[in-house]
């Protein structure tokens, strides 16, 4: 799982499909509230605010 903004989705997909070998789902973080977590606000690959969620 990986929260990045729209500059890394990219590499973001690259790793998950090495990591698991399937495709994973984009979640929109602006559009959609979690109950029991909360996402982290900076992205994993740089400072800029996580915008997606790569599940």
């Amino acid at each position: 799982m990986y929260c990045v903004c729209k500059q890394h989705i990219e590499k973001a997909l690259e790793d998950f499909v090495d990591e698991y070998e399937d495709a994973p789902d984009l979640v929109n973080l602006k559009e959609t509230e979690f109950s029991d977590w909360d996402p982290p606000v900076q992205c994993a690959h740089c400072e800029q605010p996580a915008e997606v969620l790569v599940v």
